[in-house]
């Protein structure tokens, strides 16, 4: 079986959650940099990391690295990687993204062209013929370039790997499954806790937290790119990874996952995804303003992604809202709340300071993720009594 190194690219500041993840699913962690962790892996990594990893973008396979500091350097060196090796001859190759930063090759679309004409020159020779048809299979690359060194990895996924095949419908700014996942992993909740999203928009928040409770694979119910490339990796490899995440599945939990928003369509659309999904047994839905927060029992957790205030016809009612988010918060005995929000006066209008709080960016747009820590239940206690 062919041994890879692999790239998994995530949102700045969810690296040490990704690296956990893919150690716990048994493989070695190569490298931990802004925004991705690489790590060593087979045919079957390929398949299970897409299939499992629920905080990661997509999974590359890292073709090569090198030093290049001028476009001939860059041309060259691209020349002489072993594209042979991942490429047919009837395959539709091409860069479809470079990301520069802080090195002297700084233009996304020479880099593109100029790597693009070096495989070209080398797989000519390769497969003599002086004309590529790319009729076949799709192998499309990313690189990236930090301090002039270039890394090209060949995406396997296809659509990034947030996109679960759930969410059909969505809010406005609907939070990206993969950063909803993680921001839950960042929390000390467990499937048998309360769980309570009164933003909950689109569903994602629940939804993710009803698949880790029910120990569904992400990625089980959708299609990757690499499944087609049978000449690097096994159609049975799909196969097992596929069997393996539907025998893990256990809807027969018990779990206490609670999606409120004020507007009704949100809830039917939420209720929609989670069904798509396959765990809307699970949670429960519905039709609730904020001010209307509450629950009998105690040790539960708020997670959830507050209206920010991006059009400035929102900005006015920002301050109230938080408000009445602290004033219900404190009215919740021992409840933990976990918000991520670029609001600056957020915990102000809260009133009360974070006990943790992460900068994390969703997209190009800084946001804090801000920890209220309630108290632990006792040890004793059990907590399907909660």
């Amino acid at each position: 079986m062919r041994k890879f190194e692999l790239i998994a690219p995530c949102h700045f500041g969810l690296e040490a959650v990704l690296k956990k993840e893919i150690i716990e699913l048994g493989y070695d962690i190569s490298q931990v940099e802004d925004g991705r962790v690489t790590f060593f892996g087979d045919e079957e990594a390929v398949c299970r990391g897409n299939v499992f990893l629920r905080t990661a973008e997509r999974i590359l396979i890292k073709v090569g690295s090198f030093k290049a500091t001028t476009y001939e350097e860059l041309f060259d060196k691209t020349k002489e990687l072993p594209w042979e090796d991942f490429i047919p001859r009837e395959g539709k190759f091409w860069v479809a993204k470079a990301a520069s930063v802080k090195s002297r090759l700084f233009s996304p679309s020479d880099i593109q062209s100029i790597m693009k004409k070096a495989m070209v020159e080398r797989l000519k020779k390769v497969y003599h013929i002086n004309w590529f048809e790319e009729n076949g299979e799709s192998f499309p690359l990313r690189v990236f370039l930090l301090k002039d060194e270039v890394t090209i990895g060949l995406d396997t996924t296809g659509e990034s790997l947030h996109k679960r095949g759930y969410r059909k419908l969505t809010a406005k700014a609907p939070i990206a499954e993969n950063l909803a996942a993680a921001l839950i992993m960042l929390t000390p909740w467990r499937g048998d806790r309360i769980l309570v999203d009164p933003f909950c928009g689109s569903g994602t928040f629940p939804i993710e937290a009803a698949m880790m409770a029910a120990n569904m694979a992400p990625g089980m119910n959708r299609e990757f790119l690499a499944e087609n490339w049978p000449h690097l990796i096994a159609r049975k490899e799909w196969y097992d990874t596929m069997d393996e995440a539907a025998d893990l599945v256990d809807l027969s939990v018990k779990t206490d996952i609670q999606g409120y928003d004020a507007d009704d369509r949100m809830v039917s659309i939420s209720r929609e995804n989670a069904r798509l999904a396959g765990v809307d047994k699970l949670i429960h839905f519905q039709t609730r303003e904020v001010a209307e927060l509450s629950h009998a029992k105690k040790y539960g957790f708020i997670i959830t992604n507050p209206p920010y205030g991006e059009r400035l016809e929102d900005k006015k009612n920002l301050k109230a809202l938080y408000e009445t988010i602290g004033e219900r918060y404190r009215q919740l005995d021992s409840w933990s709340l976990y918000m991520i929000t670029s609001y600056e006066d957020a915990q102000r209008d809260i009133g009360r300071k974070a006990d943790k709080n992460r900068k994390i960016y969703n997209g190009m747009m800084k946001t804090y993720f801000y920890q209220f820590q309630g108290p632990r239940p006792p040890r004793r206690e059990n907590r399907n009594d909660e």
